[in-house]
């Protein structure tokens, strides 16, 4: 990773109209099998308003571990985790909860449990649909669970919405080119950063974790927090073996 200088994003905000900036960061975490005060520093220090967890703790005290996770990173958890299959989201104060589920999708013979995390949420007079995601290592799988993501999206019945996650594919394949083509891929709309590749986060040379958008939120910016203040490398390397992904959108009064 080169040296730069600290890269500065939106802070977090609600503005007159009801329109509200907000911070977006998507993070596989590997279970919390790594450094987690690394990866609670990480967080802490990207000031996120929604995180979008993929690989959460799922097996003993899975509970307690995400919890502490999030209480560390000044977050509370707003739903998914083993109940989801991994995905999660945590969740600053800001932002006011109004419902939430936990998806469970359909079981290939010889591959992982998927689910998606979702909430429907409130940021000043701003409601926005969220879902956490971690998509199939298997390519027709992978394909039908983004055609899934995009269905339930859909059905959360609000007119703007977040996704993001691990997607175990590059901006060329064919799930990512789908979900882009519906919505907007945040880095490729707004790129900040001089670096997109998200693993591995000992040596990135790929794109595959990315955070999306329906068209009529407007993003400001989006990128890895490579040189973001209070960010270091250290810290990015051994939080777990991916690299986060960090948006400001700016979300349309409802």
């Amino acid at each position: 990773m080169p040296t730069t200088t600290p890269l500065q994003l939106p802070n977090s905000r609600t503005e007159p109209d009801g329109s509200a900036v907000i911070r977006v960061l998507s993070y596989n975490i590997r279970s919390m099998r790594d450094d987690t005060d690394a990866l609670a520093r990480v967080i802490g220090a990207c000031a996120p308003d929604l995180v979008l967890v993929q690989e959460a703790p799922r097996f003993f005290r899975w509970r307690k571990k995400l919890a502490r996770l999030a209480a560390e990173s000044g977050l509370v958890i707003l739903t998914g985790g083993a109940t989801a299959a991994g995905p999660a989201l945590l969740c600053s104060l800001r932002a006011t909860v109004e419902r939430t589920e936990d998806v469970l999708l359909p079981l290939a013979p010889g591959q992982h449990r998927r689910g998606f995390a979702t909430a429907v949420v409130r940021f000043g007079g701003a409601r926005l649909a969220v879902v956490s995601c971690h998509l199939s290592l298997e390519k027709e799988e992978r394909y039908e669970q983004g055609g899934m993501l995009l269905d339930r999206l859909a059905a959360m019945g609000v007119d703007h919405a977040v996704a993001g996650g691990d997607l175990n594919e590059r901006p060329t394949g064919p799930t990512f080119s789908r979900l882009a083509e519906d919505l907007q891929d945040c880095r490729a709309t707004a790129p900040w950063g001089s670096d997109d590749h998200t693993f591995s986060s000992a040596a990135p040379y790929q794109r595959i974790d990315a955070i999306f958008a329906t068209k009529g939120i407007e993003v400001l910016a989006c990128g890895v927090p490579l040189y973001h203040p209070g960010v270091t490398e250290p810290d990015l390397k051994a939080a777990t073996d991916h690299l986060p992904v960090l948006a400001a959108l700016k979300l349309p009064p409802t």
